[in-house]
C-alpha cells in the first residue's frame, strides 16, 4: 500500500464548499480498476479521478473517471478539477490549450485568468427523447407534460436526457420521484427572467442509495449548451447556475467560438495532502 498525493477540489467555483468536490488521486501508477472503484465508493462523493502517464504525445496526461460503481468516458466537473490539481501539482502543458485523454478520447481545456474551461466533446447522441419518456420524466418531476418546453438526448458519455422548462423557478421548485426516474440520468433547465444568471440547471442520476441530486454537472451543461445553442434557443455564451436547490452556489459558463462550445468554472482545493491506497 503506497502512499499517494491526493487533492480534493472543489469546482465551478472559487469560494470552497459551494461547488462539486471531486477526489484527484495524482499519482496511479500501479492501481488496479478495482482499487480506483473501491476508493471511489469510500471518498463518498460523486467522483474520484486518478491520474496516469499519457499514452499518446499529444495529450498533458490521462485521467481515469468513476462514479460509485462505474467508470465514465468523460465527465466535466473531474475534468477542470483533475486539470487544476494538475497544474498546481506543478504540471507543465505543451501549450497554450492543455490536453486531456480520458476515455471519451482527448478533451483540449484552457486558461483564461482564474476560470479553467474544456471544449465540449461531440454527442454521442441527439435529437428528441420518446414520448413515452417524456412523460415519465415530467411525472418523475412532479410536472405535468404540458410543463415540459422541449426535450432532447443529451449524451456525451453520461446519457443525459434533458428537459427544458419554461422558468427557472419551476426548475427550482420539481419535485423528483426516485422511483419514476430510477435508472435515468435527468438534466433540467430553465431560464431566469432578470439578474446575472440566465439558467438555472438540476441534474439527477442513479446513485449507491437511489436517485441523487449533482451539485454542479460539467458534462450535462456542456450537452445542453451544445443543444440550446445549436437550436438556437440560447445566445452563444450565458451564465449558469447549479446547486442552489442544495445550498450550493455553482456557476457554469458558456461561450462558442466558432465550432467549439466552451464550458468554463473557477476551481479551489480545499484538501491536499496524501492517501494509502
Amino acid at each position: 500500500m503506497a502512499s499517494r498525493p491526493f487533492r480534493q477540489v472543489d469546482v465551478f467555483t472559487a469560494e470552497p464548499l459551494l461547488g462539486n468536490p471531486v477526489a484527484v488521486v495524482e499519482d496511479s501508477s500501479g492501481l488496479t480498476t478495482e482499487q480506483m472503484h473501491a476508493f471511489t465508493s469510500w471518498t463518498n462523493l460523486s467522483e474520484a479521478t486518478f491520474l496516469l502517464p499519457p499514452t499518446t504525445d499529444e495529450a498533458d496526461y490521462r485521467v481515469r473517471i468513476f462514479c460509485p460503481g462505474r467508470e465514465l468516458p468523460f465527465a466535466g466537473h473531474p475534468t477542470l478539477g483533475t486539470c487544476h490539481a494538475w497544474l498546481e501539482a506543478g504540471g507543465q502543458p505543451r501549450s497554450d490549450v492543455i490536453v486531456q485523454e480520458c476515455g471519451a478520447g482527448l478533451v483540449r481545456i484552457r486558461r483564461d485568468g482564474d476560470v479553467l474551461a474544456f471544449a465540449a466533446p461531440p454527442l454521442q447522441r441527439s435529437g428528441p427523447l420518446d414520448e413515452a419518456d417524456a412523460e415519465r420524466i415530467a411525472a418523475g418531476l412532479g410536472l405535468n407534460r404540458s410543463d415540459i418546453v422541449d426535450h432532447q438526448w443529451c449524451d456525451n458519455g453520461p446519457g443525459w436526457m434533458a428537459v427544458l422548462l419554461d422558468s427557472a423557478d419551476q426548475v427550482l421548485n420539481i419535485a423528483p420521484d426516485p422511483h419514476l426516474l430510477a435508472g435515468l440520468d435527468v438534466g433540467v433547465i430553465g431560464p431566469h427572467a432578470t439578474g446575472d444568471i440566465d439558467y438555472e440547471v438540476r441534474a439527477f442520476f442513479p446513485g449507491n442509495t437511489g436517485l441523487t441530486e449533482d451539485p454542479v454537472t460539467g458534462s450535462l451543461n456542456a450537452a445542453l449548451a451544445q443543444w440550446l445553442i445549436g437550436s438556437g434557443r440560447a445566445p452563444e455564451s450565458y451564465l449558469a447556475a447549479q446547486g442552489t436547490a442544495m445550498g450550493r452556489a455553482g456557476r457554469v459558463h458558456v461561450m462558442r467560438e466558432g465550432a467549439d462550445i466552451w464550458i468554463g468554472g473557477r476551481c479551489v482545493t480545499v484538501i491536499a495532502g496524501e492517501v494509502r491506497i
